[in-house]
């Protein structure tokens, strides 16, 4: 199975990156292969996760207080965002319904 992101998601997931490396150099790396191995487990295992709503499921990164949305799509998984768990919770609800895909 394959994946894509979401444009914002994609977009998040490199400023998130860059804040991290602005902190520590080093630490925007780790945080980038966390989110990576998420999306890894997400991509082997897709329905493995809990679905915070229909059609849409939740895996939790570690070391890091972020998470991957995500849907099942018939071609793949797209990521809809790469969430900050200190962030309002439903900023990301308008990408099920805009950008179904970017490739």
């Amino acid at each position: 199975m394959s994946y894509s992101f979401h444009p914002e998601a994609e977009e998040e997931f490199i400023e998130a990156i860059a804040y991290y490396e602005s902190c520590e150099p080093g630490l925007g790396l780790d945080f980038s292969r966390q989110v990576h191995a998420t999306i890894r487990n997400v991509v082997d295992y897709p329905t493995l996760w809990p679905a915070v709503e229909a059609k849409i499921r939740r895996c939790l990164v570690n070391r890091f207080p972020y998470s991957v949305l995500y849907s099942i799509k018939s071609d793949g998984v797209l990521i809809l965002a790469v969430m900050n768990l200190h962030r309002d919770p439903t900023y990301w609800k308008r990408r099920t319904r805009t950008g179904e895909r970017s490739d």
